[in-house]
């Protein structure tokens, strides 16, 4: 019975795999959308996937950054400039895009585009540092899936969506973790009315990278600004010496930092290339085996474990 009961389960782990490698037949005729191509993942994924033969449309936030990725590139890619929190340059860069790729639609889009905002304990901050990454992470890509949704589904294409493990567990004070938790809520809704029309609808976690998103010293730049205008009292309360505390313990979590950005290109290769795409992909070692586990447990052992991670304030009764 046990040998029997272990045989299925290896029958069918190796058809699990076997469905996962199935890809789809011609991917030379086929358009990709992505936004966020000046540097990090989308810069990456514009790159690989003009190399696979696909007509990646590669959206740039600066001229710099459009110019530099072209240079890199085959004639095959064209790049848009593209501002995601500007609602008349998301239409009109989505009628040219619908003028480029004529009847054969978009097949997929890569909603990459994200900014950190400012990561500070929430008593730190006002409503106007939540406002940066919720308009461009959240609302901004909802903007830009809206206006090319005609055109996937003209295609029956893929839509992959760039969360984090922010939007699975919220890790620190501000904008950020907001946005991803409502690109999470919205992704689940997009797949689910998206379904019926034939075009699959991905998300995509990954845990922390090294890029210029990440970049501790720009973080540490922006809580030092924000520092300079708290009240005495907050400043009592955390003390001086709090923000070279809180890079310290940042340094000292560089184990987890993933340098492959690889990691998140192949999960969207995936989404756009396997006949039995996933609904949610996992990204970096520090996703898979500490921050989705994590966020399956009791909030009472998150606590714990985030909390432990903290810096101790100086003062916290000063109040």
């Amino acid at each position: 019975m046990l040998f029997g009961v272990l045989a299925l389960l290896i029958l069918c782990a190796f058809l699990w795999n076997y469905k996962g490698q199935l890809k789809i037949a011609d991917i030379t005729d086929k358009y990709i959308f992505i936004t966020g191509c000046d540097s990090g993942f989308g810069n990456l994924a514009a790159r690989t996937f003009d190399k696979k033969g696909f007509r990646v449309i590669a959206a740039c936030l600066t001229e710099s950054g459009s110019t530099a990725l072209k240079a890199e590139t085959s004639e095959r890619l064209h790049t848009v400039l593209l501002d995601v929190t500007d609602p008349e340059n998301v239409k009109k860069t989505a009628q040219w895009v619908k003028n480029h790729v004529g009847e054969k639609g978009l097949w997929g889009l890569i909603n990459n585009a994200g900014v950190l905002g400012v990561l500070a304990p929430t008593d730190w901050l006002t409503v106007a540092d939540y406002r940066e990454p919720i308009e461009v992470n959240l609302f901004g890509l909802i903007d830009v899936t809206l206006n090319m949704l005609p055109l996937l589904k003209k295609a029956r294409g893929r839509i992959v969506n760039v969360s984090s493990i922010g939007g699975r567990l919220a890790f620190g004070g501000g904008g950020y973790t907001p946005s991803k938790y409502g690109v999470e809520g919205f992704n689940d809704c997009l797949r689910r009315d998206m379904k019926v029309f034939g075009v699959h609808v991905s998300c995509i976690e990954p845990g922390f990278f090294k890029t210029e998103l990440s970049d501790p010293i720009k973080a540490t730049e922006k809580k030092l600004a924000i520092w300079k205008h708290l009240s005495p009292d907050i400043k009592e309360q955390y003390g001086e010496g709090y923000i070279e505390k809180s890079l310290d313990k940042l340094k000292s979590t560089t184990t987890w930092v993933n340098l492959d950005l690889s990691l998140v290109v192949e999960c969207m290769d995936h989404a756009l290339t396997s006949l039995f795409p996933k609904t949610r992909y996992a990204a970096g070692k520090d996703a898979k085996t500490f921050w989705i586990p994590l966020s399956h447990m009791p909030a009472v052992l998150q606590d714990f474990l985030l909390l432990k991670e903290k810096v101790q304030l100086a003062n916290p009764k000063a109040v």
